[in-house]
């Protein structure tokens, strides 16, 4: 099985807490409970300790991904996310199959578009011409959309095969918000994901971005083209 693939690890140097202090137990039992539910769900928001030594934390898994890689990402990021921002009272772990975060601060139901992580593919995207459009398209019913989902809340998948004069090619896409986020934050949050990916790289074949309360991700795959007929 593949390991969890990190991306990136937001740590507050400014706001620390002293080694052994009552904060970092809290910090600690926060993580390990977050882990250790994993298994079970693919979201979860807690808290552990009393103020001003209180502790907030939330994990949340890519809708699509199985419960085992959620439960192996979560687990392995808030180990990392431990070792990585040792003293920060606040830190933030992206991996591609999941985030991990916690704060001296409750975040529940907070809008949030920062700390964010885009990654992209250096391959174009097919049909550069038309790619904006239809991807832009895409994501505008998509979003409309996802705050119908019933399965999981606020995540939607879609796979479409394009077909256009310049060829074809196979878009997959998908969105995703934190629960605890009402509809129009939700979609506030994946409008903003979308300008960021549409504006910062191009147009690759494939890109990903996560914010601490929604994520948004597609990936293009050019379909191989059927021979002439004979003559």
């Amino acid at each position: 099985m593949s390991q969890p693939q990190h991306m990136h690890t937001f740590c507050n140097a400014t706001d620390t807490f002293t080694q052994t202090s009552l904060y970092e137990i809290n910090r600690n039992l926060l993580l390990i409970a977050l882990a250790e539910t994993s298994s079970l769900v693919t979201y979860l928001n807690a808290t552990v300790g009393l103020s001003p030594e209180t502790v907030h934390g939330m994990f949340l898994c890519r809708g699509e991904i199985n419960a085992t890689s959620c439960s192996d990402c979560v687990r392995t990021a808030a180990l990392q996310v431990a070792t990585n921002c040792t003293l920060s009272k606040k830190a933030v772990i992206y991996y591609e199959e999941c985030m991990v975060r916690y704060s001296d601060v409750s975040f529940v139901s907070e809008l949030e578009v920062r700390p964010i992580i885009t990654r992209f593919s250096l391959r174009s995207a097919p049909n550069l011409n038309r790619f904006n459009k239809t991807l832009s398209d895409k994501f505008d019913q998509l979003i409309l959309k996802v705050s119908s989902s019933s399965l999981i809340p606020y995540f939607l998948e879609d796979q479409e095969l394009v077909t256009q004069v310049e060829g074809s090619y196979e878009l997959k896409s998908m969105v995703q918000c934190s629960p605890d986020l009402d509809t129009s934050s939700c979609t506030f949050c994946l409008k903003f994901a979308f300008l960021r990916v549409s504006t910062c790289c191009g147009s690759p074949s494939l890109a990903q971005v996560f914010t601490p309360k929604c994520l948004l991700r597609y990936k293009t795959s050019v379909l191989p083209s059927s021979p002439s007929p004979p003559s």
